[in-house]
């Protein structure tokens, strides 16, 4: 009781102060590898706290460390800060209204992940300060989350090697705890080179890269009914050869990405992929060139620490809406189709326990989903560099209500409502959540040998890097 009460005087000291910070990087809405003003507010806040900030982890401009407290344990606290490409969009506005057209937006939330993060950093540097304990925090600035594999080149550089536990947030729809695992997968470029010629008068000269992308294209779609149920397989155009269709196309190129619950099963489809595309070479008398761009391993959750911060979240509260978050939810949800209005109120009322009249007025989600080992089981489908810090430390996770129910991350509509005071409440709930989990681990340092016993169990202590030697992080991006 005493150590919850700590954390929220702690809390209230410093709310606005982590409110500032999603609103901040909210605004900036930088890109992977380019987030220079919201990695710099983040340090800033940091020293103004007392924390010592290392720079340029593993030789990536914004990423860092920020580390308070002496001694044992180490206890790392991840921070993203990332947006993504077509996401602008105005905060709190329902309707779709971009600050720039075609702008990068936080339709991930990770402002409100990096601001959570941070001010869950600064409440365990205090209750450190102040209780005089011995234990050291670390808070990881780790940049590129969405699409350069921040973490993983981390990882691949050491960066988390001398902390005992790691624990991190993500802003949903929901409240819950993320003991769930997520799928590994590789981005992996195939280039095809032939001979340019007039598509009109001498056809026959020209060999189609185009052709050969094409080809490829249709023998990965059937191989699709020949892999894993739970495996992906994804595609997109970087170049389709220009503009002229009178030209023969001499290059194209295309971007895949083939995922699966396991790296090593990523393997197996990414060498019967790399078949296809030498078959459709073959066809066209083209060349191809394959080049894995980076990976991302899956996400093993640790129980205990799972455990540990799920019960935390329950234990500081969760998250505390006012009628002003409700009444934002309350524009969102009057803006969506009535079929779907319909259901979210439907299944929002059963979840939360309450008639469907009240879940009107208050359209978010305030019940939370505690943690039980049967999560375990679950593959989410998607990824996470996270993954990669799982293989060699403990790892917890929780999720927390930035949107009213089926704001599907990725979307405009999620930019828009974590940039308002939903996203504060969501950012100070995983603050005081994982600042209680990283005291508890401080006061029994000795469940940090359990926790460790269930990693090696899990990996063996095997870990394999995705990301090739040889290749630079500003080189992942560049496709």
């Amino acid at each position: 009781m005493e150590d919850k009460k700590l954390i929220h005087g702690i809390l209230m000291e410093k709310a606005n102060l982590i409110s500032s910070l999603n609103h901040k990087i909210w605004g900036y809405a930088e890109p992977g590898y380019q987030e220079i003003q919201s990695s710099r507010e983040i340090i800033n806040t940091l020293l103004q706290e007392g924390f010592v900030i290392t720079e340029n982890l593993a030789n990536i401009s914004t990423a860092f460390v920020g580390t308070y407290g002496h001694g044992m344990p180490v206890i790392g606290i991840l921070a993203e800060y990332d947006a993504l490409p077509g996401l602008s969009q105005s905060a709190g506005c329902s309707e779709y209204n971009p600050i720039k057209e075609d702008g990068y937006g936080h339709g991930c939330g990770h402002c409100a992940l990096g601001a959570g993060a941070v001010g869950a950093a600064i409440i365990v540097k205090e209750y450190i300060k102040r209780k005089k304990i011995s234990g050291t925090v670390k808070l990881f600035g780790c940049p590129a989350e969405e699409t350069g594999f921040g973490k993983t080149i981390m990882v691949k550089e050491n960066c988390f090697d001398k902390i005992d536990a790691a624990f991190s947030w993500h802003p949903l729809d929901k409240n819950m705890s993320l003991a769930v695992r997520t799928l590994a997968y590789y981005k992996v470029k195939f280039e095809f080179r032939g001979t340019t010629s007039h598509a009109g008068s001498a056809p026959e000269k020209g060999r189609s890269a185009l052709d050969a992308c094409e080809l490829m294209n249709v023998g990965v779609n059937y191989l699709r009914e020949h892999i894993i149920p739970d495996a992906r397989i994804h595609y997109s155009y970087l170049d389709s050869g220009g503009k002229a269709p009178n030209v023969v196309q001499a290059y194209s190129s295309l971007l895949y990405f083939i995922r699966a619950p396991k790296l090593y099963q990523c393997n197996e489809i990414l060498e019967r992929v790399k078949k296809i595309s030498l078959g459709a070479a073959l066809m066209t008398e083209t060349e191809v060139n394959v080049s894995v761009l980076g990976g991302i391993s899956d996400t093993i959750p640790n129980p205990t620490l799972s455990a540990i911060l799920s019960d935390a979240y329950l234990e500081t509260g969760g998250v505390e809406f006012s009628e002003k978050e409700f009444e934002i939810g309350r524009v969102f949800l009057a803006s969506m189709p009535k079929q779907q209005k319909d259901v979210i109120v439907r299944n929002g009322a059963l979840q939360n326990n309450i008639s469907e009249e009240n879940f009107l007025q208050r359209p978010l989600n305030t019940f939370y989903i505690p943690y039980n080992p049967q999560m375990m089981e679950k593959v989410m489908m998607h990824s996470s560099d996270l993954g990669d810090v799982s293989y060699i430390v403990p790892l917890g996770q929780i999720a927390v209500t930035v949107g009213i129910p089926e704001t599907e991350v990725h979307t405009w509509r999620m930019t828009a409502q974590v940039g308002t005071s939903i996203g504060d409440k969501a950012s100070q709930a995983a603050a005081k959540a994982i600042a209680l989990a990283c005291i508890k681990v401080y006061k029994n340092p000795q469940i940090l040998e359990k926790a460790k016993r269930e990693l090696v169990s899990e990996t063996k202590g095997i870990y394999i890097s995705p990301i090739p030697t040889t290749l630079l992080p500003q080189e992942i991006d560049d496709c």
